[in-house]
């Protein structure tokens, strides 16, 4: 049983993730039409509708103002705080340099998970966190990275995207021990809105929306029903069923399923260490989730 439902939590976790990297081919048309926090506001929006729709068959959330409360400030780390430093270090810096340092984020987790949850650190976990971060360096190829001075500002805002998704991820964790993942999913989402609505407004009286066109309609949709109402439970169930230094590594089949998809798609080239980069990401991960 045990097995059974860590590996239902290794699924959800590798699904979120790789939801997320196929994201990034879609992002790059309807970002040339839609500003981000636009379209933040806009998926989080289609991510409440289309959880509600669920839920309100359910009775509700059936959470107390408390819980309700708690939700909602973990919401407003990831989504409100995360995603928005996100945007803007990625703005500030390059996207190279954006999928490299929030590359490292299941490293932050440990700690807090450690602080946070009491959860043991133990050597092969740390050693499986090392051997899958080998991996994710040599997917991405840090050679297309950029570190020159005048983009520390924006790599700085990188890492506190890293360091603040990683508190998220932990705090989804320890709020769930309570409240049921799907209807948590939805407040959350909420509390992403704190940030984005307002930033939204000031963006779209600086950059107007571009051409509406039937591609871009069917990627909003996309973004919003599978990348974030889907994903984003996907994500949550896995950190609400597994230890977070276990899931923590799931978010590794992003840049590994990013960069596959643009060598697919978008004819990116792929470097000779993908394979060794994968094979090294599925060995953390499984190193990771042996019993103790």
């Amino acid at each position: 049983m045990r097995h059974d439902r860590q590996l239902s939590g290794i699924l959800y976790g590798l699904g979120a993730a790789a939801i997320w990297g196929g994201m990034y081919v879609i992002s790059k048309v309807v970002l040339d039409v839609i500003p981000p926090f636009t379209l933040l506001t806009i998926r989080l929006v289609m991510g409440i509708v289309v959880l509600w729709a669920i839920i309100a068959r359910q009775g509700g959330t059936g959470f107390t103002r408390h819980q309700t409360m708690v939700a909602l400030g973990v919401g407003f780390v990831g989504y409100g705080i995360s995603v928005a430093l996100q945007f803007v270090g990625t703005h500030l810096s390059t996207a190279s340099n954006a999928a490299l340092v929030t590359s490292v984020t299941p490293a932050f987790i440990l700690p807090f998970a450690a602080w946070l949850l009491g959860e043991r650190v133990t050597r092969m976990r740390l050693f499986a966190l090392v051997i899958s971060t080998i991996g994710v360096i040599a997917v991405i190829d840090p050679r297309s990275a950029n570190f020159s001075s005048n983009l520390f500002i924006g790599n700085l805002i990188l890492v506190g995207a890293a360091v603040t998704w990683a508190l998220y991820s932990v705090l989804v964790r320890k709020a769930t021990r309570d409240l049921a993942v799907l209807p948590a999913t939805m407040v959350f989402l909420f509390g992403g809105l704190i940030t984005a609505l307002p930033a939204s407004f000031f963006e779209l009286r600086v950059t107007p929306l571009g051409q509406i066109t039937f591609a871009v309609i069917l990627g909003v949709l996309y973004l919003g029903v599978i990348s974030t109402a889907l994903s984003m439970y996907m994500w949550n169930r896995a950190f609400a069923t597994l230890d977070a230094s276990v899931a923590s590594l799931t978010f590794f089949a992003q840049p590994l399923v990013g960069v596959g998809l643009g060598a697919l798609l978008l004819k990116d080239q792929l470097s000779g260490l993908f394979l060794v980069g994968g094979a090294l990401i599925g060995l953390g991960l499984w190193l990771a989730a042996r019993p103790e």
